[in-house]
C-alpha cells in the first residue's frame, strides 16, 4: 500500500503527486522586467534632481533661488537623490542588511525631506509676518528657527527607528503557498507596530506641512511658494493613502513593487511640484528671477 509524504517547504509535488521538486525563489530581482523598470525610474529620477540641484547652485544669487529660501532647497534637492535612491534597496534579492536598511533609510530620508518642506512653509509664513510690526517674527526669521526643525523631526524619527531595531527589527523571510511551485523570499517587516508608528509619523509630519501650507496659500505673490508646497503635500499624502490598501491586497514582488513605486511616486510629486515651476522660470523665463520681475509679476496682478 502506497504511502503519501508531504513534501518539505521547499519543495512541491508534481502534477502526478509522484515526486517532489524543488521550488524556484521568487523576489524581485534586477534582471526581472518590474524590477529592472522601478531600478531605472530611481536612476532618472536621482539624476533629474541632480540635474534640478547643479542648476539652483549655478543661479544660487539670483532673486528667485534666494527668495525660495536656497539653504533649505540644497537640503530638500540631496534628501530628495536619497529618497530616489533608497528604492533601489528594495529590488535585488534580500538579505539581512538590506532589509534592515530598506525601512530605516526610507524613514529616515522621506523625515528630512518632508520635515523640510515643513520648514520652508513656516518661512514663507514668518517671512510674510516679519513685515508686520513685532520684533518676534522678525527674529525667528533672522534666527533660522525653521531649519531646526529638520534635525528635531529627524531626531525622533531615528529614535522610533531605533526602538524598532531594538524590539523586532526586519529579517528574511520565505512565503511557500502564495504562489504555486515557487518560494517566495522576502523581507519581514518584524514589529509591524513599529513600522506604522514609522510611517505614522512620516504621514503626521506631512499633514502638518500641508495645513500649514494651505493656510498660508494666500500671501502676496512674492511668498507664493505655499501654493506649490500645498499641492506637494496633497500629492504625497494621497500616495501614501492609496499605498496603505494596495499594499496589503499585494503579494509576493508585486507588493515590493507597489512599496518601491509609491516611494518613486511620492519622491517625484516633491520634486515635481515644488521645483517644476522654478525651472521653468529660469530655463524660459529668465528675466522674471530678478527683483524687478517680482515687482512687475506683482504689479500686472494687481491691475
Amino acid at each position: 500500500m502506497e504511502q503519501c509524504v508531504r513534501c518539505a517547504d521547499h519543495q512541491y509535488a508534481n502534477t502526478q503527486r509522484d515526486e517532489c521538486l524543488l521550488r524556484a525563489a521568487s523576489f524581485l530581482a534586477f534582471g526581472d522586467p518590474l524590477g529592472m523598470a522601478l531600478a531605472c525610474m530611481a536612476l532618472c529620477f536621482s539624476m533629474l534632481t541632480a540635474a534640478v540641484l547643479g542648476l539652483f547652485v549655478k543661479h544660487q544669487d539670483t532673486a528667485l533661488v534666494k527668495a525660495n529660501n536656497r539653504a533649505l532647497s540644497y537640503i530638500l534637492l540631496i534628501s530628495l537623490i536619497f529618497c530616489f535612491l533608497c528604492a533601489l534597496l528594495f529590488i535585488g534579492r534580500p538579505n539581512t542588511v538590506t532589509c534592515i536598511l530598506q525601512q530605516i533609510t526610507f524613514g529616515v530620508v522621506f523625515t528630512v525631506a518632508v520635515s523640510t518642506v515643513l520648514a520652508k512653509t513656516v518661512t514663507v509664513v514668518l517671512a510674510f509676518k516679519a513685515t508686520c510690526p513685532g520684533r518676534r517674527m522678525r527674529w525667528l526669521l533672522v534666527s533660522g528657527a525653521p531649519k531646526l526643525l529638520i534635525p528635531i523631526c529627524t531626531l525622533i524619527q531615528v529614535s522610533l527607528c531605533g526602538l524598532w531595531l531594538g524590539s523586532s527589527p526586519p529579517f528574511v523571510d520565505t512565503d511557500a503557498h502564495s504562489e504555486h511551485g515557487h518560494i517566495i523570499i522576502l523581507c519581514n517587516k518584524g514589529s509591524l507596530t513599529a513600522f506604522y508608528c514609522v510611517l505614522g509619523y512620516l504621514g503626521s509630519l506631512a499633514l502638518a506641512s500641508f495645513t500649514v501650507a494651505f493656510l498660508a496659500r494666500n500671501l502676496p505673490d512674492t511668498f507664493n511658494e505655499a501654493k506649490f508646497l500645498t499641492f506637494s503635500m496633497l500629492v504625497f499624502c494621497s500616495v501614501w493613502l492609496t499605498f496603505l490598501p494596495v499594499y496589503h491586497s499585494a503579494k509576493g514582488k508585486e507588493m515590493v513593487a507597489v512599496e518601491v513605486f509609491s516611494i518613486l511616486a511620492s519622491g517625484a510629486g516633491l520634486l515635481g511640484c515644488i521645483f517644476a515651476p522654478k525651472c521653468y522660470i529660469i530655463l524660459l523665463i529668465p528675466h522674471k528671477m530678478s527683483l524687478h520681475g517680482f515687482r512687475d509679476k506683482r504689479h500686472s496682478s494687481r491691475h
